[in-house]
C-alpha cells in the first residue's frame, strides 16, 4: 500500500512513499490539504467555489479538471479517486496528517506527543490570495489548532510540576508564555515552573517581564495574585488543582472547592476555563464566597476550556451527562445546581432526568429557548443571531463583546485583557461557531414544567446578553419557582453588586 505523508502543521509538504513532491500550483496544494481534513468523501460541487470563486460554474470546474490531472502528474500515481458526485482521497492510500495526529494526541494522549508534533501554526507562510473562502477556513482551522496547543501545554505544566520534573514543566511554561506573551496565565505558569524547579531568581526576572510587558503594552497593572507567587515557594495553592473524568472517551476538567455540608455544582455559559476564572479578582471573590456555603464543584462543559475538544456540537444532553459525570467523580450524590446563561438548559435536562440528585436548582441569567419564535419573542431572530456571531467571531483574540457581557466594565483594560485571554484559551473562532448554532436550536421549554426540584430564577433587570424576560419565562412554567430579578445590566454573575446574589442562593441553599 502507497505511503500518503501530509505536514500540515507549517508550510504545507506532502510526500508519497517518503519522497518529497513538490507542488507548484497553491491550489492543487490547497485542494489535497481540504481533501485530507475533509477524511472522507467531499461533493465535486464544494471545490471550485472554494478555490476559483471568480470564475463562472462551467469554467471552475474545467480548472478543477486541470488540477486533478496536475497533481496526478506531480505525484506520478493516480491520489484521488474522483467520480462525477464526489472527491476523495483514495482509498487504498495509507494517509498520515500530522494536524489529526496532533488532535489525536491532545484527546487521547500522549500529551508530550501532541506539543512536540506542533512545531508551528497550520499552513504557516501558505495562502491563496484570490480564494476568501478558502482563507477563512484556513483561519478558522488555524485557530482551533492553536487553542488546543494551549490547553495541551497548560496541562503539561501541570502534570510535569505535580511529577516532580519542575525543568520539563519550566520547557512547556516558556513556549506557553511565547505563545501570546500578554497573557498573564502564561506568565503565571512559567512564574510557578520557575519556583518549583527552585528558579527563584528565573520566577522574580519573569514577574519583572510580565509587569513591564502589561504596563508597556495594555496600561495595567497585573493581578495581586500574580505578584503574590512570590511569596510561595512551591505551586501555588490559591487556584484548586484541575481534576479529570472521562466520559464516552471525552475528558471533563473540574475542581473542587472548599467543604461543608452541601455540594454545589457550578454549570457554566458558553464560555468557560475552570483555571482562568480565578484570575479576575471579581471572579474569585464570588467563587471563593460560594465555596464558603458549601463544597463548589466547577467544571468545563466539553468542547470548552480545559475539556477535550469534541467533534459534534454540544447538546443539553451532553451537558446533563457531564454533570452527571463530575458529581459522580467527585462522590456528590445530591447538590445544588447552578446554571449561569448557556449552561441553564443543560441543568434544566438534568433537573428532570435525576430529580433524585438535586437539592435544588438555581438559574442565573439564563433562558429556555436560544432563538425567537412567535412564542418566545424575546430572544434574536436568526438574522439578528447571525450578525451577532459573526460580531463575537470578528472580534475573537481580543475582549470580544464585552459591552454586551459586562457594560459596567467595558472600559475596564485589566478585566479587557482577562477577558481576551480567557477568550483565548477557552476556544477559538471555529469550534464557538458550532457551540454558538447548537445554542440557538436549544429549546428545553417542554421540560419546564416537568421539573420537580425546587427552583430559584434569578436575573438582572437590563441584562444585555439575556433579556430578563427570558428568565421570568423560566420561573412562570417550572412549578413552584421563585423569581428575583436583581438591579443592574451585567451578564456575568460576578460582576456588579454580588451581595443580593450570594444572600439569595445562600438563603435557598439553607431552606433545603
Amino acid at each position: 500500500m502507497e505511503r500518503l505523508t501530509f505536514r500540515l502543521l507549517g508550510f504545507p509538504e506532502f510526500r508519497l512513499n517518503g519522497r518529497r513532491v513538490e507542488l507548484a500550483l497553491r491550489k492543487a496544494a490547497a485542494l489535497l490539504v481540504y481533501l485530507a481534513e475533509a477524511g472522507g468523501p467531499v461533493a465535486r460541487d464544494v471545490p471550485p467555489p472554494l478555490l476559483w470563486p471568480e470564475t463562472d460554474e462551467e469554467s471552475a470546474r474545467a480548472r478543477l479538471r486541470r488540477t486533478l490531472y496536475k497533481i496526478r502528474i506531480a505525484f506520478g500515481s493516480e491520489l484521488i479517486a474522483a467520480t462525477g458526485a464526489s472527491l476523495v482521497l483514495h482509498p487504498e492510500l495509507s494517509v498520515e496528517v500530522d494536524s489529526s495526529f496532533f488532535e489525536h494526541a491532545c484527546n487521547v494522549g500522549p500529551l508530550d506527543a501532541a506539543a512536540d508534533t506542533y512545531q508551528s501554526d497550520y499552513l504557516a507562510g501558505f495562502s491563496v490570495p484570490d480564494c476568501p473562502e478558502f482563507e477563512e477556513w484556513v483561519f478558522f482551522r488555524r485557530e482551533a489548532l492553536r487553542s488546543r496547543l494551549v490547553q495541551v501545554l497548560e496541562r503539561l505544566v501541570e502534570a510535569k510540576i505535580a511529577d516532580g520534573e519542575p525543568r520539563a514543566a519550566v520547557v512547556s511554561a516558556t513556549r506557553l508564555a511565547g505563545l501570546d506573551p500578554l497573557s498573564e496565565s502564561a506568565h503565571r505558569h512559567l512564574i510557578r515552573a520557575h519556583l518549583a524547579a527552585g528558579h527563584r531568581a528565573a520566577a522574580e526576572r519573569q514577574v519583572e517581564s510580565c509587569v513591564r510587558l502589561l504596563r508597556d503594552e495594555l496600561g495595567v497593572a497585573p493581578d495581586p495574585a500574580t505578584l503574590a507567587l512570590l511569596q510561595q515557594p512551591t505551586h501555588d495553592a490559591a487556584v484548586p488543582a484541575t481534576r479529570y473524568i472521562e466520559v464516552d472517551g471525552i475528558h471533563i476538567a473540574y475542581q473542587i472547592v472548599g467543604t461543608g455540608p452541601m455540594d454545589i455544582v457550578l454549570v457554566p455559559g458558553f464560555i468557560s476555563h475552570v483555571e482562568r476564572v480565578w484570575e479576575d479578582g471579581r471572579c474569585r471573590a464570588w467563587l471563593t464566597a460560594v465555596s464558603q456555603m458549601g463544597r463548589l464543584i466547577l467544571f468545563d462543559r466539553r468542547g470548552m476550556g480545559l475539556s477535550d475538544r469534541v467533534g459534534a456540537r454540544p447538546t443539553v444532553e451532553a451537558t446533563a451527562q457531564d454533570i452527571l459525570a463530575v458529581m459522580n467523580a467527585a462522590g456528590s450524590r445530591r447538590a445544588l445546581l447552578i446554571g449561569a446563561s448557556e449552561g441553564g438548559p443543560g441543568c434544566v435536562r438534568f433537573a428532570v432526568d435525576h430529580p433524585d440528585r438535586l437539592g435544588g436548582l438555581v438559574l442565573w441569567g439564563s433562558l429556555a429557548k436560544g432563538s425567537h419564535a412567535p412564542d418566545y419573542p424575546f430572544a434574536l431572530t436568526a438574522a439578528q443571531y447571525d450578525l451577532w456571531k459573526r460580531r463575537l467571531l470578528a472580534g475573537w483574540g481580543g475582549p470580544a463583546e464585552i459591552e454586551t457581557f459586562a457594560p459596567s466594565l467595558a472600559g475596564d483594560l485589566q478585566v479587557r485583557t482577562w477577558w481576551a485571554g480567557l477568550l483565548r484559551a477557552a476556544s477559538s473562532p471555529g469550534a464557538v461557531a458550532g457551540l454558538l448554532e447548537a445554542l440557538s436550536d436549544t429549546d428545553v421549554r417542554h421540560l419546564l414544567a416537568k421539573v420537580s426540584a425546587r427552583t430559584m430564577v434569578l436575573h438582572r433587570a437590563g441584562d444585555r446578553a439575556v433579556r430578563v424576560e427570558a428568565g421570568r419565562f423560566l420561573a412562570a412554567r417550572i412549578p413552584g419557582a421563585r423569581f428575583i430579578e436583581v438591579a443592574g445590566h451585567d451578564h456575568w454573575f460576578w460582576v456588579g453588586d454580588q451581595q443580593p446574589l450570594l444572600d439569595s442562593i445562600g438563603a435557598f441553599a439553607r431552606s433545603g
